[in-house]
């Protein structure tokens, strides 16, 4: 049997997860629009999307270049909604991940960051989680907001850019020396 401390579990998931849809959101209150492959821009975010016009206004980057959520939650949010499905485009986050838990994507210890490496360039870096807001109201109907409480996905940095795929695959690892 072999022992592992807390900070080599947090540093391993397996098997790899996959990017099954990407959403680029051109400007607020604007419906996003679904492509199979985006161009991410290092400390932008991904080309096209809202997020990278704003980031690049801004000295060393935002939060939420990139915005995550769980494939798999999707049909807990339309059962606590009464609904047969959600719309992931109606959500407006930009990957929809399926096949690893992108909370475990968080590093919880600040000195061994990690890196969530999306096909074979792109690495970003977790920022928090992508609370609702509450448009998801409006969007959803009611309950929309609480019913995306805990299930917003996750925020991230782009450390490095790179083409981006739906079907890619999804790592998390250890960052790279002089990346964190």
């Amino acid at each position: 049997m072999t022992t592992s401390t807390l900070r080599d579990l947090t540093a391993h998931c397996a098997p790899p997860g996959r990017i099954d849809a990407i959403w680029l959101r051109p400007a607020r209150d604007l419906p996003a629009r679904s492509v199979e492959t985006a161009q991410a821009l290092a400390a932008r975010g991904l080309e096209g999307d809202r997020s990278a016009a704003v980031a690049s206004r801004q000295v060393g980057g935002h939060k939420r270049q990139v915005t995550l959520i769980q494939a798999e939650h999707l049909p807990l949010v339309a059962a606590w909604l009464g609904q047969s499905a959600v719309d992931a485009g109606l959500l407006r986050r930009n990957l929809v991940v399926s096949g690893l838990n992108l909370l475990a994507l968080r590093s919880p210890f600040a000195d061994q960051p990690l890196v969530v490496q999306l096909g074979d360039e792109v690495l970003l870096q977790v920022t928090g989680p992508c609370d609702p807001c509450s448009k998801m109201e409006a969007t959803l109907g009611p309950g929309g907001y609480n019913a995306m409480r805990g299930h917003g996905g996750i925020t991230a940095r782009v450390l490095r850019g790179g083409e981006l795929r739906v079907g890619n695959a999804v790592r998390v690892m250890p960052a790279p020396a002089g990346d964190s």
